[in-house]
């Protein structure tokens, strides 16, 4: 059976999620230690800055639930009030709802598509998607499209990084004149330097662990690229910083903010922090000169779109609705697979045993059409030899029930 259970930004706090999240260079070890000593046949794992959920093929959820607790040394119990978990048919529509921006903190975002994408291929470098997980995300990956194409789902659409250039300009009449610093050179933060730097920043300044990659995302902007390691001695000279990144602890902590302010003579700062888990630490909000704000605070901003796409979400989940049964009739399907299978191997061994005894028959010089008519009778025979003899020796209902089975496999009108 299908399950897919975790956490996201309906149902747990960002302090929460970022204690369960995975990097995309943990996810190799993550995938294979879940997968390998449990009952658990196939395995994908989305973990983004709003959740953290595992899609999987197994006899119960609980051992995964165990498991997640486990790898990241979180008391169950600590976890258990955040955590949802959805079987058959349910799971089937969570993750065509997914793909296609209905859950997401910003509906009809198109970032998750591809995170899902990511999460899909991971899995299946990895070994732990199987043929009802590979279905299903292709399935989903299909909703998605539809959805997009047949609705206006995305139309209008406030992203995390519009929302992030909004805020700023609550703090700075506008972009233009100010010196923003991205720290990471991700998918995120190339939406968010689009955004800001339409406004026409006075300075853009790219701090990547890798430069070559930092630079190539500041040379679209005119901008400049500084490893990581030296974030402390530019941070002063920046009026806006937006990070995301996937370190695994806060890279700019109160202390270096401290040192920041007091060399921009407090001078305002404004901070977005997309990272989960966070990048800023969370006492350096508390600071008088600074405005730091995370994916939470931002899901308030692009909160007041929700309305305009309302009626778009009610035509997406009729469409969803819709395809979840298609599913539910494939993985129904596969249940007599093993029969077909049987049966197509049985009458395979017919018509071998058949054609060998007809062309011994040919050998000593039959006629081909006396052949041919033993052949038919032969194999008419061997095949309904079987359902003939179990439907003589059924009664009752029995036998009834096989009457009405046995024409509609065969397409049968019995006369009245």
């Amino acid at each position: 059976m299908i399950f897919t259970l975790g956490i996201n930004h309906h149902s747990a706090p960002l302090a929460i999620r970022e204690r369960v999240a995975f990097g995309a260079d943990k996810l190799p070890h993550a995938l294979s230690d879940l997968t390998s000593d449990r009952p658990v046949r196939e395995a994908a794992i989305l973990s983004t800055c709003n959740r953290t959920e595992i899609y999987c093929a197994a006899e119960s959820p609980e051992v995964v639930i165990d498991w997640l607790a486990h790898y990241h040394q979180v008391g169950r119990d600590e976890l258990a009030p955040y955590i949802y978990t959805h079987d058959q048919p349910e799971a089937i529509r969570h993750a065509f709802r997914v793909a296609s921006g209905l859950d997401s903190m910003v509906i009809g975002e198109p970032q998750i598509l591809g995170q899902m994408k990511d999460a899909v291929r991971a899995a299946e470098e990895n070994g732990t998607l199987g043929t009802q997980l590979h279905k299903l995300f292709q399935r989903a990956f299909s909703v998605a499209k539809e959805v997009r194409s047949t609705t206006a789902i995305g139309a209008n659409i406030v992203s995390m990084a519009a929302a992030g250039v909004h805020l700023a300009e609550r703090i700075f009449e506008s972009i233009a004149g100010q010196r923003i610093l991205f720290i990471g050179a991700g998918e995120m933060i190339e939406l968010c330097a689009a955004h800001f730097c339409a406004g026409h920043p006075k300075q853009v300044t790219v701090a990547n662990r890798t430069l070559e990659r930092g630079r190539a995302l500041a040379e679209q902007y005119g901008g400049t690229a500084i490893r990581l390691d030296d974030l402390a001695e530019h941070l002063a000279a920046h009026d806006i910083v937006v990070s995301c990144t996937a370190s695994p602890l806060p890279i700019i902590g109160l202390g270096m903010v401290e040192r920041a302010i007091k060399a921009r003579r407090h001078r305002p700062m404004f901070m977005v922090d997309l990272a989960v888990p966070r990048d800023i630490e969370e006492e350096v909000g508390e600071l008088d000169d600074i405005f730091l704000y995370t994916v939470d605070d931002l899901a308030q901003v692009v909160e007041s779109g929700l309305e305009s796409r309302q009626a778009a979400v009610v035509e997406a989940e009729t469409i969803i609705a819709n395809r979840v049964k298609d599913f539910q009739t494939w993985l129904a399907s596969r249940d007599t697979v093993p029969v077909i299978r049987s049966l197509r191997d049985s009458a395979e061994r017919m018509r071998r045993h058949e054609m060998e005894h007809a062309m011994k028959l040919l050998a000593k010089g039959e006629a081909p059409e006396k052949v041919l008519e033993h052949l038919s009778l032969r194999l008419t025979n061997k095949f309904l030899h079987a359902p003939t003899q179990t439907l003589n020796a059924a009664d009752g209902n029995e036998r009834a029930d096989l009457q009405g089975a046995a024409a509609r496999l065969f397409h049968l009108h019995t006369a009245d």
